[in-house]
């Protein structure tokens, strides 16, 4: 059989590049299509067999996520294929999309329904002075999303298998796709991670320098307590280099950093913040795997899988008083690095793979493929 895995784009390696190499593994020999790809970097990505669309030969437009929304709908739509038994899209967005002959069987790794198009419509909106085209596209954007909203609908019934990374992206497939899905977690290569129990006086905070990380949240808080924090992003944008700016001496960036240098600060610092409202993030349980403790946005995943005040601290409240108050309790505790690392190992490589791979063959089973 042959096997065709399609994700959004390629450009960066956080938690949807993570699942995309757990995908590798269980399908080596798949081949890859994609809006565009920015990886040659990567070495997991060497050697294969890599499509990208029309969008990665227009130039700055291979490059914003943002300018090429309206394009990526026709993009994965323009794929061929027809030659492929089995297709797997890797999706927050579009890839999902893409047309399938008959009796190709299409499952799709939900990361989320589209955020933008739905559950966090507004919240985009809202943000638009970040963007290049700022008064034009506030203006456009609510005509355009209604158009994009409803060919994501469309494009979802195309999906004849949903898996969601966890409950909450579960029920948001249910809500917004009428569909149902099975959950299945990613998973950590637990042996990359090793428990440092003598914690450094500072916290971290790692991922993507967008609103809805609430890295503002950090900076407003850490700008007021004066505590020690490395922010950690790949993301040089107008928000980064704004809050850069407005940080107290006490909160120290890291732009572009190596994966070894972040295990470092995983290991070392004291406790891993997690303040966004987040369908599923593999970067706090790699905190959990180093033995750090995480304090978490009570919310939505974040209390899926953790043992609270054992492995996770929650604060109530995106705001600057409920995350202070958080950091204040946690200062008065004790946490065992061991039981935080005990249970991150619930997100292992072996049970991820047992359970894809089953919920993958019993359909092909009942398909007859």
């Amino acid at each position: 059989m042959k096997v065709a895995i399609v994700c959004d784009w390629i450009k960066d390696f956080w938690g949807a590049e993570m699942v995309l190499s757990q995908m590798l593994e269980i399908f080596p020999e798949a081949d890859i299509f994609t809006s565009v790809f920015f990886a040659e970097w990567n070495p997991i990505f060497k050697w294969r067999k890599i499509t990208t669309s029309f969008i990665q030969n227009i130039p700055f437009l291979n490059k914003s996520h943002k300018l090429a929304l309206v394009l990526r709908p026709l993009a994965f739509e323009s794929f061929d294929l027809s030659e492929y038994d089995i297709v797997i899209s890797s999706s927050s967005a579009e890839s999902k999309g893409i047309i399938t002959k008959p009796e190709t069987i299409h499952f799709c790794y939900c990361h989320t329904p589209t955020r933008y198009f739905w559950s966090h419509y507004h919240e985009y909106l809202n943000m638009m002075e970040f963007w290049i085209l700022n008064s034009f596209a506030r203006f456009l954007m609510p005509k355009i999303i209604y158009k994009l909203r409803q060919w994501d609908f469309v494009a979802s019934k195309r999906v004849d298998y949903f898996i969601a990374n966890s409950k909450n992206t579960s029920s948001r497939i249910k809500k917004y796709y009428k569909s149902d899905s099975k959950v299945i977690y990613p998973w950590i290569d637990l042996s990359n991670f090793k428990v440092e129990k003598n914690k450094k006086d500072f916290y971290l905070y790692v991922g993507r320098c967008i609103p809805y990380k609430k890295f503002d949240l950090i900076v407003d808080t850490f700008n007021a307590n004066w505590k020690k924090i490395v922010l950690v992003t790949n993301t040089d944008n107008k928000l980064f280099r704004d809050l850069k700016t407005k940080s107290k001496e006490n909160i120290e960036w890291k732009l572009n950093i190596s994966r070894e240098e972040i295990l470092d600060l995983y290991r070392e610092s004291k406790a891993f913040l997690f303040p966004p409202e987040e369908d599923f993030w593999i970067v706090p349980i790699e905190a959990q795997a180093c033995g750090t403790p995480v304090i978490a946005y009570k919310k939505w995943w974040a209390v899926e899988t953790v043992i609270e005040e054992k492995t996770w601290l929650f604060f109530e409240e995106q705001t600057i008083e409920g995350l202070q108050k958080a950091i204040n309790k946690f200062e008065t505790m004790i946490f065992d690095s061991e039981e935080i690392r005990k249970n991150a190992e619930k997100f292992s490589k072996d049970k991820f793979k047992k359970e894809f791979l089953n919920f993958v063959n019993d359909k092909l089973t009942s398909n007859k493929i």
